[in-house]
């Protein structure tokens, strides 16, 4: 609900999703994106053109995921008001990356709703803004090309979406830092996590005995 309005409604459209539990999630935010990747067996990698708009930018949360019309916007406009608070906008936008999808306004509008981040496969704008905003925004880059927004065009809200060879289901574990956006699928975030966890140990352990003078060689016995 937003000022007492229902979220927007349609047979594409989904707004009871199961998500990532929260105490998940809050565990993930401390670790690297590459490191849950590795510790899932190499899993969940988007697309790697997909970066942080601005470097301290970092996302973790449950996705929403939307298929939007290439080149316009409208879809996104609703899974703003479909989405809960801590959720991250995950979206396809059709092949179509050349455009602006996202700028100034939507990024307000998303601190409005206290949503957890914007992960697209297409191309924002207002970019020196959206740094400034502090709404954390993972895009394959800017463009000032203008959307449309075509009612009659079908998208999708909290369906599966296809990234390359990954499919990401809504409600999903999102994480994205500066190596790039990796997606777990919800079952199994908890054992991921973990499994993190643990490697972040082990990896701590191997830098304090390489600054003693051993070799990677023999660390790895390579």
């Amino acid at each position: 609900m937003s000022n007492g309005l229902p979220p927007p409604a349609g047979p594409t459209i989904r707004d009871s999703i199961e998500r990532v539990d929260a105490a998940t999630v809050a565990a993930a935010r401390a670790l690297p994106a590459a490191t849950l990747h590795e510790a899932g067996g190499r899993i969940g990698v988007l697309p790697s053109s997909i970066k942080p708009v601005a470097p301290a930018f970092r996302v973790c949360g449950p996705a929403v995921t939307v298929q939007s019309p290439g080149g316009d916007n409208l879809w996104l406009h609703r899974a703003l008001y479909v989405a809960e608070p801590g959720d991250v906008l995950v979206v396809h936008v059709s092949g179509a990356h050349d455009f602006g999808y996202w700028g100034e306004i939507m990024s307000a509008a998303a601190q409005a709703r206290q949503l957890g981040g914007l992960v697209i496969d297409g191309c924002v704008r207002d970019g020196a803004v959206l740094a400034d905003f502090g709404f954390p925004v993972f895009a394959r880059g800017l463009s000032i090309r203008g959307t449309g927004k075509d009612f009659g065009a079908r998208g999708w809200i909290n369906h599966p979406v296809l990234f390359d060879d990954l499919v990401v289901q809504p409600g999903d574990l999102v994480v994205g830092d500066t190596d790039g956006v990796v997606a777990l699928p919800r079952a199994r975030a908890a054992e991921v996590v973990q499994a993190a966890q643990a490697r972040e140990a082990k990896e701590a352990g191997i830098v304090q005995r390489i600054r003693a003078g051993e070799r990677t060689l023999e660390v790895y016995n390579f």
